[in-house]
C-alpha cells in the first residue's frame, strides 16, 4: 500500500516537513541519510563527512548537525573517528519484569558492574516517599546495566537491611535483584512508576560512557511487597539512544 506523502503508520507526519513546505536544509540531509541507514546493515560504517558533504552537496556543519541528530536518536552510534548503524533499541516493558527478562527476551545477554553498596540511616525524604521508617538501616544499591557488554543505564536501588539482611554477603551483584527477593521468598504485589526525560549529570555521564548532552530515560519506582510493605524505591537512567518503553492497556 502507498501512501500519501509517502506516509507510513507510526512515521512523523510528513517526515517532519511543515504545512509551508520549506524545511531546514539540516533536516533534508538527516531524512536523506536516514534513507541510506535504511539501506545497511547494523555495524556498517556510514561514508566519510567529506563524501556525504560532496554528495549532498551542503557544508561540513549541516552534514555534521544531521548527523548529530540521527546519534541522539539511536540510528547512528560513534566508534573511533567514524560513525556506524546503530543496533535496534532495547524495549523494556513497563511492568514488575526485572531488566534481565526484558533484556534477555531480545536475544541480548544482561549484565551488571556494581558500583557501590552501602548502608546508611533512612533519611526523611527517602521515609516520606516509601512508608519506610526515618533512621532505620537502608542499603543503597548502585549497579551500571549492560546488555552484551555494552553500558546502557545506570540504577540506584534502595531496599531496608531488615528485609535483606545479608545482601552484601549473599547476593551476586551481576544478578537480577528481582530474583534474590524471590529467593528469599519476597513477593512484589504492586508498584508506582514515574518516567521522565533528563540529562545525565557528569558523573553519571562518566559512569554510563555517554556524553552530558545525550539525553536520558529517567524512571522512579517505588515498589511494595504483597502484602503491602515498603519493598524498595529505585531510580534507573536508561539511555534515550538504546531504550524504548513498552506497555499493554486495557479499557
Amino acid at each position: 500500500m502507498k501512501y500519501p506523502n509517502e506516509q507510513a503508520p507510526g512515521a512523523p507526519v510528513r517526515r517532519g516537513i511543515p504545512e509551508h513546505g520549506r524545511i531546514p536544509k539540516y533536516y533534508a540531509v538527516k531524512a536523506e541519510i536516514d534513507r541510506l541507514v535504511e539501506q545497511l546493515r547494523e555495524g556498517d560504517p556510514l561514508p566519510t563527512e567529506r563524501d556525504l558533504a560532496e554528495r549532498y552537496e551542503v557544508a561540513r556543519e549541516t552534514l555534521r548537525q544531521a548527523i548529530r541528530e540521527l546519534v541522539l536518536e539511536g540510528k547512528l552510534r560513534r566508534q573511533g573517528r567514524g560513525t556506524v548503524v546503530a543496533g535496534p533499541k532495547l524495549e523494556q516493558p513497563l511492568s514488575l519484569a526485572s531488566y534481565t527478562e526484558g533484556v534477555r527476551r531480545q536475544g541480548r545477554t544482561p549484565g551488571r558492574n556494581l558500583v557501590t553498596l552501602d548502608r546508611f540511616p533512612c533519611p526523611d525524604a527517602l521515609a516520606a516517599e516509601t512508608g519506610l521508617t526515618r533512621g532505620e538501616p537502608v542499603w543503597h544499591m548502585e549497579r551500571v546495566l549492560l546488555a552484551d557488554d555494552e553500558r546502557v543505564g545506570l540504577e540506584s536501588t534502595y531496599v531496608a537491611v531488615a528485609r535483606v539482611p545479608e545482601l552484601d554477603a549473599g547476593f551476586d551483584p551481576d544478578s537480577s535483584f528481582y530474583a534474590y527477593l524471590h529467593s528469599q521468598d519476597i513477593g512484589f504485589g504492586d508498584a508506582d512508576e514515574r518516567i521522565e526525560t533528563v540529562l545525565a549529570t557528569p558523573r553519571e555521564a562518566l559512569l554510563i560512557g555517554t556524553p552530558p548532552a545525550l539525553p536520558m530515560l529517567l524512571i522512579h519506582r517505588v515498589s511494595r511487597d504483597t502484602e503491602g510493605r515498603p519493598l524498595e524505591r529505585v531510580r534507573t537512567l536508561y539511555r534515550g539512544d538504546r531504550f524504548s518503553f513498552t506497555t499493554h492497556l486495557r479499557g
